[in-house]
């Protein structure tokens, strides 16, 4: 395919995706920041309040970082992984675009694309609702954008996975609930794992959301619970090896034959 045909075939399967975003805001933009403010109301001013400094840090700011990451990750999954579930079974739109002359990796780009962008604005917004409770800094700019367009791009190519095995809507949503919400929550969203006993801090290093927090809240506060180096490397060998995945499942059509 010449390259105007693959910015044709980008653009097309991008602009579906944000078109719906935008469409549909009330289910794609609003449950984040709604869910974002009533925590920045409980840990900020009920809880907060009554806990001690972390690193320097009030508590609320401590969590601030976490908060938006969570919003980050489950935007991002849940987008790549309900749009081509819906492209797949219900529009059957999906079936045109791979009979078409379009390379896999670019309808991996195109989906993945519109994760990161949906990722980015709610991001955005669950930020700006943290002002009113407590004015974020921002320490390194460069360290927080690398990590959000990580875990943007990690997870809407997650989220592809998934929705290319999904057989129905209770296989999209199983995963954010029984597997993605409790590693969020046990990644140092808020805590941090100093404070653990030695096993669960020992643990926690085998949860790869750890280091996306880490590293995010790093770029916002200067302090983190393990190394950038080391939080860069695991991250950027998953998306590495879920992009692979994603990939070959669109180039050999498994998941998709029915």
């Amino acid at each position: 395919m010449p390259p105007k045909g693959l910015c044709i075939s980008y653009y097309t399967i991008l602009r579906k995706a944000v078109v719906r975003i935008v469409r549909i805001w009330p289910q794609t933009l609003l449950p984040s920041v709604v869910n974002s403010l009533l925590y920045y109301l409980v840990f900020g001013a009920i809880i907060g309040s009554q806990l001690s400094p972390i690193n320097g840090y009030s508590y609320i700011a401590f969590v601030v970082p976490g908060i938006v990451m969570l919003a980050v990750i489950t935007n991002a999954y849940t987008e790549v992984a309900t749009t081509f579930f819906t492209s797949k079974f219900f529009s059957r739109n999906i079936d045109e675009i791979l009979v078409s002359p379009t390379p896999p990796w670019l309808i991996v780009s195109g989906f993945v694309s519109a994760g990161v962008i949906r990722a980015a604005v709610v991001g955005t917004l669950v930020l700006g609702v943290s002002i009113a409770f407590a004015l974020p800094t921002v320490l390194h700019p460069l360290v927080t954008l690398s990590f959000l367009c990580i875990a943007a791009i990690l997870f809407s190519l997650l989220g592809l996975v998934n929705g290319i095995y999904a057989k129905n809507f209770d296989a999209i949503s199983i995963v954010p609930t029984f597997v993605l919400t409790p590693l969020i929550y046990l990644g140092g969203v808020f805590y941090s794992v100093a404070a653990l006993p030695p096993f669960f801090a020992a643990l926690t290093y085998f949860n790869p959301l750890f280091y996306l927090i880490n590293g995010f809240r790093y770029g916002f506060l200067g302090v983190a619970d393990v190394s950038l180096g080391v939080a860069y490397g695991v991250l950027l060998a998953l998306t590495a090896v879920a992009f692979g995945i994603a990939w070959y499942l669109l180039k050999t059509g498994l998941g998709l034959k029915q």
